[in-house]
């Protein structure tokens, strides 16, 4: 049994003579509402010939239309990328901006989460124009210009509520992980050090860096230390260096993701806050925890 799944953009519903003409159209034997319209499943006796063309059509509509082989589950896993995903900055770029250079570094950042340039080259580069900054330039980003992305918070509460784990990778920094982490409630968080000597900048980031290989390490750490197998995981990111990591867990999601990411990934939410993806695992609006 195959199960679509359409949730629509926030403060907008499905189009609900689009989808009747849906279910008349395609092989639904049962459809179940996960939120009066804004969520639904179509419960599918096979895979229809023209997913592709259809997924186009909804996509016009603000809708996002994903598959499941069977029906969805709760995962007990939570694996998040912070950058993009969790919050609606780039860090690195929030820095600059602040210190003067913010035009290159968003260049650079932009080809780099598009794969375009290597994550490890890329990040030294932007890094080293941070050289002989204060260090109180982080606080002041934090304070300043972080904010979460819509519907975090409740996807982290209500998988937690249900007994997920739930972990937070970037290939940003600590500070902000550590902020993000604890804002949020993940159970833990993982980054890359900044280099910090009498209250500067040295413009170094620690060694190792941590990237698109360490992101799918902590995948397949997390699921062998808990337990739990990998397909019982869910990945979220938006980046080329979260690629591996969306590809090692059971369902990585690319969340309005930079173009090379969202064509090599299986799930897309394009249109939806992060609330989608408790959608994505069959939860029902009722479920949702709002802290």
């Amino acid at each position: 049994m195959i199960t679509a799944i359409l949730t629509s953009a926030p403060d907008t519903t499905l189009p609900r003579q689009r989808l009747d003409q849906l279910c008349l159209d395609w092989p639904v034997d049962g459809i179940t509402w996960l939120a009066r319209n804004e969520a639904v499943m179509l419960h599918l006796s096979h895979m229809p010939d023209d997913h592709d063309r259809r997924w186009a059509e909804w996509q016009i509509e603000q809708v996002d239309l994903n598959f499941t082989q069977t029906a969805p589950t709760p995962k007990r896993i939570l694996i998040a990328d912070m950058d993009g995903t969790m919050i609606g900055q780039e860090c690195l770029d929030e820095l600059a901006e602040m210190a003067g250079v913010g035009d290159h570094v968003r260049q650079v950042t932009a080809r780099a989460m598009n794969g375009e340039l290597d994550f490890d080259d890329a990040l030294r580069e932007r890094v080293l124009l941070l050289k002989n900054q204060p260090a109180t330039l982080i606080d002041r980003v934090l304070k300043e210009r972080i904010s979460f992305m819509p519907g975090a918070a409740i996807l982290l509460a209500t998988m937690r509520k249900h007994g997920a784990y739930a972990a937070l990778v970037s290939g940003g920094f600590t500070p902000f992980t550590q902020y993000v982490s604890g804002q949020l409630g993940f159970d833990e968080h993982h980054g890359n050090a900044l280099i910090i000597a009498d209250d500067t900048l040295t413009g170094d980031v620690a060694n190792p860096i941590k990237g698109k290989e360490s992101k799918r390490q902590i995948c397949l750490d997390l699921s062998a230390r808990l337990h739990i197998p990998l397909s019982d995981i869910l990945a979220v990111g938006d980046g080329a260096n979260d690629l591996a990591m969306l590809d090692t867990a059971g369902m990585g999601v690319a969340f309005r993701a930079k173009p090379v990411v969202a064509a090599a990934s299986r799930w897309r939410i394009n249109h939806g806050d992060l609330t989608a993806l408790l959608y994505l695992q069959g939860y029902q609006k009722d479920d949702f925890i709002f802290p």
